[in-house]
């Protein structure tokens, strides 16, 4: 064999390799990808949730307090009382005060590595249970409509976002994730078209 030949070879060689490498590097990417929660965006989601609960715990705190009861009456009553004094002490709230723009582009990249690795097909099927989700206009700050459904965020997501307090919890609005105060109902903040299309067509 000549040396350009024995060139010739080598170079097809080297081609063949990263042909048959090349998909599998790519792959190994997507499914390697980590969510990191000590990244600033999710520190700084943390931070602003802290301040939402000790809001929501200090106005509380100047309500009765609610004896254990099985009236529902009496609960609906402090409910609704504690969400007046909580919207009148967030008069301007308003989106992003919680979602900052560094604690959306965090989520994003959650959002985009859960619904594209090893656990999108779980997720998925857990964000199309339910009854078909109409239009839904969230504002920052009233209470999340009671005739209206919402998905819980996948256990697999909820692992790999940040811990929430018992006060707030994780609500999936078609591609809406939605911080809701777990006592009153209100809408604390949402985070608009987070979650793919795809996974929430059937909502």
């Amino acid at each position: 064999m000549t040396r350009i030949q024995k060139s010739n070879w080598t170079r097809c060689l080297l081609l063949a390799g990263m042909a048959a490498f090349g998909p599998l590097h790519g792959r190994s990417q997507t499914q390697d990808a980590q969510i990191d929660l000590k990244a600033p965006g999710f520190q700084e989601f943390s931070d602003r949730v802290q301040k939402y609960v000790q809001l929501h715990k200090s106005v509380e705190a100047t309500l009765p307090k609610l004896k254990s009861t099985n009236e529902p009456e009496l609960i609906v009553a402090h409910q609704k009382a504690l969400a007046r004094k909580i919207k009148a002490a967030r008069i301007h709230a308003k989106r992003g005060d919680i979602f900052t723009p560094a604690a959306s582009e965090a989520f994003r990249k959650a959002m985009s590595i859960e619904f594209q690795g090893p656990h999108a097909p779980h997720a998925q099927a857990t964000m199309k249970q339910g009854a078909p989700l109409k239009k839904v206009h969230l504002r920052v700050n009233q209470i999340y409509p009671d005739s209206t459904p919402y998905t819980s965020v996948p256990p697999t997501l909820m692992q790999n976002l940040p811990k929430l307090p018992e006060e707030v919890a994780y609500r999936a609005v078609g591609q809406d994730l939605v911080l809701l105060d777990a006592k009153t109902n209100l809408v604390v903040d949402f985070l608009v078209n987070v979650i793919p299309a795809g996974a929430a067509d059937s909502q």
